[in-house]
Order: structure tokens, then C-alpha cells, then sequence
């Protein structure tokens, strides 16, 4: 497969920035000063996408070592929308946390998909032959 362009690895780049700050802005802060010394499941999703956070900062420097962030980004969000978001709209049931979160999601929806190298992805991870599930055994060397 011929080398990715420059415009497709900074499309990356901007991406991965993307996530690292927005998520820095928003998760990091109550992940280094909590409001309470709690452990819920919102503070199993803070911590989630501080990991994240964080892949998305080294996705700047290796932004094809680093596509399964942007895939992960992908899907949880078209997990969470058309399994959970979606079904509850429909319902009348969705709360303002949801709502907030579902129009939180839905840009990510639009610039992830530009932003990963569907080409790559397919070639890389699709068509690539699967890595073994043992390792090979050296042979033994006789003395």
C-alpha cells in the first residue's frame, strides 16, 4: 500500500487534537480534582475517556499506530446513539443528560469517519492477514 499523503495524516493529526483537548478540557478536570470521592459509573466513563484523552495525544505523534482510538471514538458513539440514544428519543424518555451527550456525539459522527484512512483501515486491519495465535517455535540448534 503506497504511503499515506501529508493532508491525510495532519486530517488525523487534527482529529487526534481534537479529541486530546476537548476531552481535556471537559473529563480531565474532575478526573484531577473530583467534586466527590465517589466511584460510580459516571466516574468508570470519566476514566474511560481520559484514557482516551491520553491515546489521542500519542495518536500526534504515531497517527496510524494510533487509529484504533479514533475507531474506538467511532463506535462507542454509533453504539451508544442507535442502541441507547436513539430507542429513548423515540420513547419520550430521554433525559437532559442524554440529550446533551447525544448532541455531543453527533459531530463525532461526521469528522471521525473523514478523519480515519478507510483505505489503510481496510488494507491494514481487513485484509492483512491475521497475526499468529502462537508463536512461531524456534528451531532448536543443536551443540
Amino acid at each position: 500500500m503506497p504511503p499515506l499523503s501529508t493532508l491525510r495524516l495532519s486530517v488525523m493529526r487534527a482529529m487526534y487534537l481534537l479529541m486530546a483537548v476537548g476531552l481535556g478540557l471537559t473529563i480531565w478536570p474532575s478526573i484531577i480534582a473530583p467534586a466527590q470521592p465517589v466511584a460510580d459509573v459516571k466516574t468508570v466513563v470519566r476514566a474511560l475517556l481520559g484514557a482516551i484523552a491520553v491515546g489521542a495525544l500519542l495518536g500526534l505523534r504515531y497517527p496510524l499506530q494510533m487509529l484504533p482510538v479514533l475507531l474506538f471514538e467511532l463506535l462507542w458513539k454509533v453504539i451508544w446513539i442507535f442502541a441507547f440514544a436513539l430507542p429513548a428519543w423515540q420513547h419520550g424518555s430521554l433525559d437532559a443528560y442524554a440529550t446533551q451527550t447525544l448532541f455531543e456525539c453527533l459531530p463525532g459522527l461526521v469528522l471521525v469517519p473523514l478523519a480515519i484512512p478507510w483505505g489503510y483501515f481496510m488494507q491494514s486491519y481487513i485484509r492483512a492477514p491475521s497475526e499468529p495465535w502462537r508463536p512461531a517455535r524456534r528451531a532448536e540448534h543443536g551443540t
